[in-house]
């Protein structure tokens, strides 16, 4: 475990080389996550440090704590605004998680940081946001995936610059245009502290930084840790166009020959039972259809879709089906508030494996899956602020024109959401049966034919006159003789028969007595 007081510091290289290779090198080697954790200490942060009830450290270590794992790399940085002689980021810790020191790391390296004032001066430091993030991106995490984490009051005012709206809008900027930003969440949180500058609230922001970024993103959420320090809804800012609807199935009446559900991990399965007579008059058909009752929910918190456009459509083994709906259109839907959405939809029953393929063979007395989806489409997309989390962040930030930092890009005009989809088609035993009995024929038959190939047969000839019994087997020519030892003939015998061949002119040979 590696302690690191001069980021900033160090020229470019070195700084990588101290910092940003021990983050690589684990990331690189573990396959592990990378973590840089930014903590504001700027003027506006001040009541946070000196007020006794203060739980900003204590939060900041538990946020840490749940978010890392052991063998991820971390960097715990302190932040307010680089200016000659103070620089900033200022890393406080770099490590290498283990499993045992990593609270007493943490608490160690926060346990001596305060408010930043300017070099030479008494004036506290101004924060600049976008700053750090940038200087985490860039030098920390050497612009490879990894977790940026922003510990911060909101107040963006570099060289206390007064038009915060401005500056909160090129950190907005950063966040939706940054193409090393894949998603981006931030948690409100309520933390009222009193000092020569109260507060009412924190805003804790991640930032995923490339694709496995994202992905180490959403396994954390998925995960519950954080959640069990940090219990508020998360924020999205980013991306604004994956994911922004989920559709619940409520109800389905079903087609003869399919039966559909919803499993616990949220995929809607059918269930199509290939022999009976209801799947064989849809498969006739070339489709099977169902009318599926849904549950169309938002889940961009904290926006609200005031009005898109909709389709949707089945993505089934090749074939892509249009899922009628019963409205074109989807009008004031907020986040936790779903809309009941009907639909119409068919199943490509044609497309799927026939009853004696080899298909149904393999899944005789089970099933044969097939994965697919459901595919839903929002354009013209028109979103908004929800007016709850407008209230929520004026009560935490008063005077604070940050939210405009959520309004939605304007050329985020659709979306997609996925339903996956698991087709189980149930052939029974009839075909494997069928297969059986198919090659148990055949192996009697090929048993039959060896026998006869290899079985000795008595054959009658009749040679000038005298009645002879041979004993001949198929594939077989034995010579024939008259009683003075000349040849006259030679019997052939096969599995269909035995034949004379090779007859003397004039000899008296025939077959039979």
């Amino acid at each position: 475990m590696t302690n690191v007081t001069s980021w900033p510091n160090m020229p470019l290289r070195a700084r990588q080389a101290a910092v940003a290779a021990l983050i690589l090198a684990a990331s690189t080697a573990t396959q592990a996550a990378s973590h840089v954790f930014l903590v504001q200490n700027s003027g506006w942060m001040e009541a946070f440090y000196t007020d006794p009830a203060s739980q900003y450290k204590p939060l900041v270590t538990e946020v840490v704590l749940a978010a890392v794992q052991p063998g991820d790399a971390l960097v715990l940085a302190s932040f307010n605004q680089s200016l000659p002689g103070a620089p900033s980021p200022k890393a406080l810790l770099a490590a290498k998680v283990d499993k045992h020191s990593q609270r007493t790391a943490v608490q160690g390296a926060l346990a001596g940081l305060g408010v930043a004032k300017k070099p030479g001066s008494t004036a506290l430091a101004d924060t600049d946001l976008g700053e750090a993030v940038s200087s985490a991106i860039g030098t920390a995490l050497g612009n490879k995936a990894g977790l940026v984490w922003l510990f911060t009051n909101n107040k963006n005012s570099p060289n206390n610059d007064q038009a915060t709206s401005r500056r909160n809008r090129e950190f907005y900027e950063l966040i939706h245009h940054g193409a090393n930003i894949k998603k981006a969440l931030a948690f409100p949180l309520h933390m009222p502290v009193k000092g020569r500058y109260s507060a009412n609230g924190l805003m804790i922001y991640v930032f995923a930084i490339g694709d496995e970024g994202a992905r180490d993103l959403d396994a954390l959420m998925r995960s519950g840790r954080l959640q069990q320090v940090v219990t508020e809804t998360p924020a999205r800012l980013k991306p604004l166009d994956q994911d922004t609807v989920r559709l619940t199935p409520v109800k389905v009446e079903n087609v003869p020959g399919v039966a559909f559900s919803t499993q616990a991990n949220g995929v809607l399965r059918a269930d199509i039972d290939a022999g009976t007579q209801g799947a064989t008059a849809n498969r006739a058909q070339s489709s099977s259809a169902a009318r599926i009752g849904w549950r169309l929910e938002n889940t961009m918190y904290p926006y609200t879709i005031t009005s898109a456009r909709l389709e949707a459509r089945s993505l089934l083994a090749g074939a892509q089906t249009p899922i009628l709906l019963g409205a074109d259109a989807v009008t004031g839907l907020a986040p936790g508030k779903p809309q009941p959405l009907s639909s119409a939809m068919q199943l490509p029953v044609a497309h799927l494996p026939g009853k004696w393929s080899l298909a149904a063979v393999k899944a005789a007395g089970s099933a044969a899956v097939l994965p697919g989806a459901i595919e839903v489409t929002l354009s013209e997309q028109k979103l908004e602020l929800s007016q709850a989390f407008r209230q929520r962040m004026a009560s935490l930030f008063p005077g604070d024109p940050l939210p405009d930092i959520f309004t939605p890009p304007e050329q985020v005009q659709g979306s997609r959401a996925v339903l996956p989809l698991e087709v189980r088609i149930r052939y029974g035993v009839a075909p494997l049966i069928g297969l059986l009995g198919g090659a148990a024929a055949l192996l009697a038959a090929a048993v039959a034919l060896a026998m006869a190939a290899t079985r000795t047969r008595k054959v009658w000839v009749t040679v000038e006159g005298e009645p002879r019994t041979v004993h001949a087997k198929p594939g077989t020519v034995q010579p024939l003789h008259d009683r003075a030892g000349n040849k006259v003939a030679d019997l052939k015998t096969s599995m269909f028969g035995t034949t004379l061949t090779d007859v003397r002119q004039g000899a008296q040979v025939r077959l039979g007595k």
